[in-house]
C-alpha cells in the first residue's frame, strides 16, 4: 500500500469536511496517523497521548511546546512528546502543517 498526499489536496479535503474542524484526518496505518491541520485566528488544542510530529507546510509564527517559546517557519520539523501542552501563536493567515501521530498511548519510551 502506498499514499501520497500534496497540500493542496489535503487543505481542499480539509475545506470539504462539514463542521469546518481545523484538522483532518487523511491517512491511518497500525499506530501511524498523519493529518493536515490549519487552525483559523487560535490554536486551541490540548496535549496530545501520542508523540508526534509536525512538518511546517506553509506560513511562520511561534511555536510554544513545554513552556518553550520558539519562532518558526515553513520547511521545519516539529516533534513533541506525548502528554506535553503545545500550540501555535500568532501565525500568518497562511499556516498549515501536517500533523504525524504514531506510537503507543503514552508515547515511546527513550
Amino acid at each position: 500500500m502506498s499514499a501520497r498526499f500534496a497540500p493542496a489536496e489535503a487543505l481542499a479535503a480539509l475545506a470539504a469536511q462539514p463542521g469546518a474542524a481545523p484538522f483532518r484526518e487523511l491517512f491511518a496505518h497500525g499506530t501511524l496517523s498523519v493529518e493536515i491541520y490549519r487552525p483559523v485566528g487560535e490554536d486551541r488544542q490540548q496535549a496530545h497521548a501520542r508523540d508526534e510530529v509536525y512538518v511546517v507546510i506553509a506560513g511562520s509564527g511561534d511555536f510554544i511546546c513545554g513552556g518553550e517559546r520558539r519562532a518558526f517557519v515553513a520547511g521545519e520539523l516539529l516533534f513533541v512528546p506525548a502528554g506535553v501542552a503545545h500550540r501555535f501563536e500568532h501565525f500568518s493567515d497562511d499556516f498549515s502543517t501536517w500533523v504525524v501521530f504514531y506510537g503507543p498511548q503514552g508515547g515511546e519510551t527513550a
